[in-house]
């Protein structure tokens, strides 16, 4: 019998996912944002010109980098085209049932000229201990050069990072809102799902993800 290949994890940066917040392996810390959209076609010139003069005065304001990621998946509506089928049959107004017979056809139409797509936005916002100016020289290059010390911090090192790591979440969240963005940070469980569907891109709609609720550690 073969021997099973190495775990998956072991090629991934990521240590562990707790408290909304995303361990790396090197010690820094990550949250996400799942934020909205502004449609910038539609907005006139001087609205234009405004979200521009914002979003450069909030790049300017930082003092740390981020990472904005687009999110396209196929949509699949199988199971709203089989609801519509659904409702048509239970349908006893004969107007009604035309309708949704209409609407139906029309979705099916749609589909057949290309694939719908679904966009999501992420902002991927990072704290390294490493580049935390208040530390001296000497004890960010110890802490580079044993990184492994820095993973199996302690829960008082690890909510302090994550304090530091929420003054930056805040300073973005505001930042954005003032563009008319809405910002929703991801918890714990939906931090795990974004990334098991990244990284299962041919399993999402076949194999959800168990509630960490659910899940059970053996230790």
């Amino acid at each position: 019998m073969s021997k099973p290949g190495p775990s998956t994890k072991r090629f991934l940066d990521i240590g562990e996912i707790k408290e909304d917040v995303v361990i790396m392996k090197d010690g820094t810390l990550r949250a996400v944002f799942l934020a909205s959209s502004i449609n910038f076609a539609l907005k006139s010139e001087e609205e234009q010109q405004a979200i521009i003069s914002s979003y450069v005065g909030f790049l300017n304001s930082l003092d740390f980098s981020l990472q904005i990621v687009i999110q396209s998946r196929r949509l699949n509506i199988e199971k709203y085209i089989e609801k519509l089928k659904t409702l048509e049959k239970g349908q006893k107004n004969e107007l009604l049932k035309m309708q949704i017979a209409d609407y139906r056809q029309f979705i099916g139409e749609l589909i057949e000229m290309g694939d719908i797509m679904s966009k999501k936005f992420y902002v991927t916002i990072p704290y390294s201990p490493f580049t935390n100016k208040q530390k001296g020289f000497f004890s960010r290059f110890k802490e580079i050069l044993t990184p492994a010390s820095v993973i199996a911090m302690g829960k008082k090192e690890f909510l302090k990072r994550k304090r530091d790591l929420m003054l930056r979440v805040e300073s973005v969240s505001s930042g954005l809102q003032s563009m008319g963005i809405q910002t929703v940070q991801l918890d714990t469980q939906s931090l795990i799902e974004l990334y098991y569907d990244a990284y299962n891109p041919d399993l999402r709609e076949t194999q959800k993800m168990t509630p960490t609720n659910n899940l059970r550690i053996e230790e």
